[in-house]
């Protein structure tokens, strides 16, 4: 009987152990993301933390500190090593640019108050692009500098398509809204995470994009994308890369959705999802890297083309080049 007892007072500890661990890892996945690393140079060593912001259908990372799918795909961990603070924020996967702009200031308030900082730089990718336009729009005291990668700065013009055609818009709202929206915030322990998928298709299209740059305008993104935008407004300095590669790597599973670039603008000029000139804020530093929409993020696990640049090279190098500007 007394042996009965102990097995059952070793199995409640262990089940409240586990239950508590459970628990603190979900409240750990909730919002702002620190990536912490043992730190072997000052390379990357920026004035002001990083606060990187994943793009439409994104996360922040999924699983734990043992084992997890980054979003940033070992970018972020190599800025950590070479003596960047930065931060992976954790947005609605879909939904509109004004409103996971407001999610992205409250994240960036949370950095201040962490690091004592009174200014971060903020990079976004895709979707993240506009959305840390937001930011320096709303609260350009907080913001050192913007950087988009793949930015959907103008839109995408798949977006547009699959907006102006009834059938695939029910289609991919039914499957965005109900099946892969939930299981990101599922994933990511946060299933509060609020979700409007159509919402978020509508922001992407080219016309909804321009109604946002004329509400929330800068002079970094100039009237005609193809004409250069100022590099440093109020204060803010702004910078962009993108590529122009759709098929990279038959083993990544993202082969089949970059054919939509093509398929939408008649030509090759894009990333997959984004026009090449779309992509433009500020000092535009290339904008035809043989990499894929999500090549650009590194994603997924890496794949690119065999002789396409290292992603989480680039990102290494402009924390370099906000270390050498001073931000």
């Amino acid at each position: 009987m007394k042996t009965l007892k102990n097995k059952k007072a070793l199995m409640l500890a262990v089940i409240t152990t586990l239950t508590t661990g459970f628990t603190a890892q979900i409240h750990a996945a909730k919002g702002v993301l620190q990536i912490k690393e043992t730190v072997k140079s000052d390379y990357a060593k920026t004035k002001y933390p990083i606060v990187m912001t994943h793009g439409w259908l994104g996360w922040s990372r999924i699983g734990n500190d043992s084992f997890n799918i980054d979003y940033w795909y070992q970018i972020l961990p190599d800025m950590a090593r070479n003596g960047s603070t930065v931060f992976a924020a954790q947005l609605s996967p879909a939904n509109t640019t004004q409103f996971r702009g407001e999610q992205l200031i409250t994240q960036v308030e949370e950095v201040l108050a962490i690091t004592g900082k009174n200014k971060v730089n903020l990079i976004g990718h895709s979707h993240g692009g506009p959305t840390v336009q937001y930011v320096a729009a709303v609260k350009p005291g907080y913001v050192a500098s913007v950087t988009g990668v793949g930015g959907t700065y103008r839109g995408s013009k798949v977006a547009d398509d699959i907006q102006s055609n009834q059938a695939s818009r029910t289609v991919f709202n039914i499957v965005g809204q109900y099946m892969v929206g939930p299981i990101l915030t599922w994933a990511q322990a946060n299933p509060d995470i609020p979700v409007d998928f159509d919402a978020s298709m509508k922001s992407l299209t080219e016309a909804e994009s321009a109604k946002f740059n004329k509400r929330f305008p800068t002079a970094a993104l100039a009237s005609d994308c193809n004409k250069s935008g100022a590099k440093v407004d109020k204060g803010i300095y702004y910078y962009s890369w993108g590529g122009t590669a759709q098929t990279t790597n038959l083993l990544d599973i993202d082969t089949i959705l970059m054919q939509l670039g093509p398929l939408s603008y008649g030509n090759k000029d894009n990333d997959g999802m984004v026009a090449r000139c779309s992509s433009h804020i500020g000092q535009v530093i290339r904008d035809d890297y043989n990499l894929n929409h999500t090549d650009l993020a590194n994603m997924l696990f890496g794949l690119k083309g065999i002789f396409a640049p290292d992603p989480v090279a680039l990102f290494r190098q402009h924390a370099n080049r906000l270390k050498l500007q001073g931000l």
